[in-house]
């Protein structure tokens, strides 16, 4: 596969395997099955028939196979298929699993854990399979894992799969990046214009019939003045940054789905050293994007009260000044006017798709289904669209009808409605009579409007639950008639909804329609899975989608010859924004596989067989830094022990054990309650992100961990650890909420410094300064032990610890008193006897112990001085408290 334009298949056609493959998926199974590889294919064609036939492989109990970075809807379709049982829970439990071998779903951090404690035997597993590969970063738990099996087993296969060519060119290279990370020198690239998947998708085709639906002239006005105000943002946004690269930010890119991650890339990195006025372009850039959205889309009613929101005047502080431009204004009057008629009377234009979806379910493709012989009553149609959103709408509408839905949306939305237009007339004949003697000609009262809502909201074909749905199934309530002709006759009804339902047990006398998202609650599989479910026999795209027509299209290659072929009607709007994004994303995935593939072009990596792979992939590093560690005085070697560092099991969810491993420095993972890192003996780390450290200071949680850190470490140090593409800096809105500043933080980091004053604060830009600053400290220090890190907890009292040198109660009740710092409190508790002993010493005495006259002085005047009022109850409370107690434990 040297050549994206291959079009010989190498394999034999012929090759039988356990799940039917198309001719280019079998070239791909046998290259991934010979040979480890990183295999990136384009959207929509998806890899899970090749994963398929590559698990049917390899399950054998003989064989121990693992798999990661699988999403949940991943793993449960290969389990279900494959029957596969889960992990326990329990590490010993899953210890044993693994000896018995086979196929096992296992999350990554759970895997990492697993390796360092040497519960998986290395040595043994036969390979490793790595899904959504384009998410695997060099410093991230996946990486973290293959590198542990590869330092210890170098015969295992690694295989990785992507469906996201794009994700591979953010970044500077970034794919060569993600090879390395999953050590790797193979790649495979399998775009759409591949030659072999061209010449296997003409085998069979379905029948596309493309309708190109126009815009109203006030919607196509109103894009217009969309465009113009993005336009103008962009241009000013590019002139006041003339020094950044903006080159992705440009109106076409605005209205693409991947908008907030290519602003992502190049922003996140310097935000906080963008202006104000700056971070409202872009702010504003989101929000017109939503606007031409919701225009395509969405129906006219929902359009204005979107737009609405946005004239106000709390909206106009805040935003760049577009609401100021002349297009602004055209834009508001506009969305009015597609609501409201020139009588100000409640008369809102229908969506044009909606039209064309009536006449192609009601006329067009019952005379078709009459042409080609068939049974009407056993057709089956399926509607895909974009979100939830568009999927209840549709349902609404052909369940209610278009105006009576257009009227619920408007009280949905709290729109003023004083008179009905011609159209709405019917809405009275509905009414109680008492209701139609409040009515005066064309004028409506709102009581009257309201009540008839409350009837419609009564109406058991809507339910605003069902918000979140992503299908439904519809059925005709009556065969159409030539007469029926107007889009708002009821002529359907809900049948059942698709959740765990099976198509072929549905019997009716009537034409079944489904309406379903492309992606149910981003569920990759679900298109395919109800595909093959329903069978339909018309598809039609409401919206576009370039990976839906793509399993569409694979869904008909592989039926077989005496099925019939599927008729698909593709909606979309001509030169709109809706054609120009998807024509976009065509684009920019075109755009990407070149880069990939000019990049395997000049791409120089080792093969296995030349045996350099390990210093390609930086596997001896383990070795070569623990050499760091070990230092020479007069010829001899002072520390000859490898650097370990004691990691909390639920620090694993960041990067710094990874990085810390990478380091050289082995990695011990346990259950601690104190801290979060132990370097030393002496030295225990408690790490928070920006975000935790905001919650446990608001919480109080942090103090109670200082509080544990210092009684039982002598070097307790507070890490404040910022994300590596957010700025390094406590100011602004990156870190603080609305009801707390960035003063307000400050202010309680010194009352915790004032209070703990051992307490090492440390900052950090990111996790890889972290790992180097551990690996500094960790020079010529002995290696914490483990039993004791885990006998510490915060629950023990002071005679439990037998460990721990000092009475914790007494030593923060002295800590407290005046004249005590932290540089002489180790002289009281270590010459001290007891409280009492201490009150009795003199200035003299007192000045000896702490070794500054000016400290005993205030000490010996604090714990003498004479209060009238309360002096009884300061020796009531001494004695009674603190009498006999001594100031070190016994030792067991």
């Amino acid at each position: 596969m040297e050549s994206s334009n291959d079009t010989d298949l190498v394999v034999d056609p012929n090759l039988e395997t356990q799940y039917p493959m198309l001719p280019f998926e079998k070239q791909i199974f046998v290259d991934m099955q010979e040979r480890d590889a990183l295999l990136v294919m384009a959207k929509g064609i998806n890899y899970n028939k090749v994963l398929a036939n590559l698990i049917w492989v390899y399950k054998d109990p003989g064989n121990l196979i693992l798999v990661v970075n699988s999403s949940d809807d991943e793993e449960k379709y290969f389990m279900t298929k494959f029957n596969l049982n889960p992990l326990p829970n329990i590490g010993t439990e899953r210890a044993k699993s693994y000896l018995e071998g086979g196929i096992f779903f296992i999350s990554t951090r759970i895997l990492v854990v697993d390796l360092l404690k040497c519960r998986i035997p290395i040595s043994h597993i036969m390979g490793i399979i790595v899904l959504r590969a384009h998410s695997v970063l060099e410093s991230c738990q996946e990486a973290f894992a293959l590198r542990l099996y590869r330092q210890k087993n170098k015969t295992g296969f690694i295989k990785a799969f992507s469906n996201s060519p794009i994700s591979f060119t953010f970044g500077y290279n970034q794919v060569e990046k993600v090879m390395r990370a999953l050590f790797l020198t193979e790649l495979y690239l399998w775009p759409r214009f591949h030659g072999i998947i061209i010449k296997s998708l003409k085998n069979r085709q379905a029948e596309v019939v493309e309708l190109q639906v126009p815009l109203t002239p006030k919607s196509n006005h109103i894009q217009l003045c969309l465009l113009d105000i993005m336009n103008y943002t962009v241009k000013q946004l590019k002139s006041i940054n003339r020094t950044l690269d903006m080159q992705e930010i440009t109106t076409e890119n605005c209205i693409t789905k991947k908008f907030h991650k290519i602003l992502q890339s190049q922003l996140d990195c310097v935000w906080h050293q963008l202006s104000t006025k700056t971070k409202e372009y872009i702010q504003d850039l989101k929000v017109l994007r939503s606007m031409v959205i919701n225009l395509i889309h969405d129906d006219p009613i929902s359009f204005y009260a979107l737009v609405r929101k946005y004239r106000t005047p709390e909206y106009a502080k805040v935003n760049s000044g577009w609401i100021l431009l002349d297009s602004a204004e055209q834009l508001f009057g506009l969305a009015r006017g597609r609501v409201y008629n020139s009588k100000n009377e409640f008369d809102p234009e229908p969506c044009p798709k909606w039209k064309c979806l009536s006449e192609l379910l009601l006329e067009e493709i019952p005379e078709d289904v009459k042409l080609k012989g068939r049974a009407l009553h056993k057709t089956k149609v399926l509607i895909l669209c974009q979100d939830n959103k568009t999927c209840l709408q549709l349902n609404n509408y052909l369940v209610m009808g278009a105006h009576r839905y257009l009227f619920y949306t408007a009280f949905r939305n709290e729109l003023a409605i004083n008179a009905l237009s011609s159209k709405y007339k019917s809405f009275k004949n509905s009414m109680p009579q008492t209701e139609k003697d409040k009515t005066l000609k064309s004028n409506v009262t709102q009581d009257v409007l309201e009540e008839n809502v409350e009837n419609l909201l009564e109406d058991d074909n809507f339910n605003a639950e069902e918000s979140n749905k992503s299908n439904y199934i519809l059925t005709l309530s009556q065969l159409p008639s030539k007469q029926e002709k107007s889009q708002d006759e009821n002529l359907f009804e809900p049948l059942s909804q698709l959740d765990d339902i099976n198509m072929t047990q549905i019997e009716t006398e009537k034409p079944i329609i489904c309406i379903q998202t492309f992606k149910q609650n981003g569920n990759n599989f679900s298109l395919e899975l109800t595909l093959q479910t329903l069978q339909p026999d018309y598809i039609i795209l409401y919206q576009s989608d370039m990976s839906a027509i793509r399993q569409i299209e694979l869904f008909e290659c592989r039926k077989k010859s005496e099925e019939p072929v599927c008729k698909v009607y593709f909606l979309i709007h001509d030169k709109t924004v809706e054609e120009q994004a998807y024509l976009t994303s065509l684009k920019r995935e075109k755009l990407a596989f070149e880069l990939l593939i000019e990049t395997k072009s000049v791409m120089v990596v080792p093969s296995y067989q030349d045996g350099k792979t390990d210093e390609y992939f930086n596997l001896n590093v383990e070795e070569e830094e623990n050499t760091g560690d070990t230092r020479k005085a007069g010829g001899q070697n002072l520390n000859k022990e490898k650097p370990l560092v004691i990691v909390d099991m639920r620090e694993f969810r960041s990067d710094l054990p990874a990085l810390l491993h990478k380091k050289g420095i082995n990695i011990e993972p346990v259950t601690i309650t104190i801290g979060d890192y132990i370097l030393t003996p002496d030295i225990c780390v408690e790490r928070k992100s920006i975000s935790d450290l905001i919650g446990s200071l608001n919480s109080g949680r942090l103090y109670t961990q200082c509080t544990q850190m210092c009684r039982n470490y002598s070097r307790p140090i507070l890490l404040i650890e910022f994300d590596q593409n957010k700025p390094f800096n406590l100011q602004g809105n990156f870190v603080v909420s609305s009801d707390m500043s960035g003063a307000d933080i400050q202010q309680k980091l010194q009352l915790l410094t004032i209070h703990f004053p051992r307490l090492k604060l440390v900052w950090s830009p990111s996790p890889y300064a972290t790992a180097e600053l551990f690996y500094e400290l960790k020079q010529g220090r002995k290696n914490p032990n483990v039993e004791e890190a885990v006998a510490l907890s915060g629950e023990n009292s002071a005679d439990d610890m037998c460990y721990e040198r000092y009475n914790t109660l007494v030593h923060d009740f002295v800590q407290k008193l005046p004249g005590v710092t932290s540089k002489n409190i180790m002289r009281i508790m270590n010459r001290g006897q007891s409280l009492d002993h201490l009150i009795s010493l003199n200035k003299e005495q007192l000045t000896d112990i702490l070794e500054n006259k000016g400290e005993a002085q205030i000490l010996h005047s604090i714990l003498h001085i004479k209060s009238k009022t309360e002096v009884k109850e300061e020796k009531a409370f001494g004695k009674n408290k603190f009498t006999g107690k001594l100031f070190k434990t016994k030792k067991r």
